[in-house]
């Protein structure tokens, strides 16, 4: 099975920066999106998540379809790190945490309020998340932020079982994640607006370099 866009154009805001994305990723397979910073990766990943409507174009899947991961943790501060993978695997149906536990080794975090967490411990568990969507396609944007080398290769680990049980992954990082069925697309030549084309409003310059 094969998930995809076809002539894509995407907006940030009220501005399209992104037009004729077409691409497709089969199951077991990763996409890495390149592109220097502002080209419109979130944008994009936004958009396959249906969090932003595309201006134009298809996209050839169902958006509940999708997990994304955006740079925000979006954790219940309040609640334990248990508590905030149970309410997570209520709202998906989900009636085993203990494997997002044991792949992002959280056992011995689940007492502890998420407000009490470090940086990487709380990107940890917003990534561990995913393994209780039961979704085929996880959009993540720069998913590895904040983690160590360590946890980097847990989350490897991760996406490496996600994609062995026939998933897919859409991603936006900088980093080498030793996936072995992953290829790079560079979404820069897609930008409906270019660095040295001026706009008539300054600001909207600015903002897209």
């Amino acid at each position: 099975m094969k998930f995809g866009v076809e002539n894509l154009s995407c907006r940030r805001g009220d501005v399209t920066v992104l037009t004729g994305v077409s691409f497709d990723v089969a199951a077991g397979e990763a996409l890495i999106l390149r592109a220097p910073n502002g080209a419109g990766k979130t944008t994009l990943l936004r958009c396959l998540a249906g969090l932003t409507p595309p201006v134009s174009g298809r996209v050839k899947f169902s958006t509940d379809d999708v997990a994304y991961a955006a740079h925000a943790d979006g954790l219940k501060s309040q609640l334990s790190v248990e508590e905030n993978l149970q309410f997570w695997a209520d709202i998906f149906g989900t009636r085993d945490i203990m494997p997002a536990v044991v792949a992002f080794e959280l056992a011995d975090l689940l007492t502890r309020r998420a407000q009490d967490l470090s940086a990487g411990q709380k990107r940890r568990l917003s990534l561990s998340r995913l393994m209780l969507t039961g979704r085929m396609i996880w959009a993540l944007d720069e998913p590895t932020v904040s983690l160590d080398a360590e946890n980097v290769a847990r989350f490897s680990a991760a996406v490496i079982g996600h994609l062995a049980q026939g998933g897919s992954a859409i991603m936006a990082t900088h980093i080498d994640l030793g996936l072995p069925s992953a290829r790079t697309l560079d979404i820069s030549p897609f930008r409906a607006i270019l660095q040295d084309t001026p706009s008539d409003d300054p600001f909207l310059d600015e903002a897209l370099q």
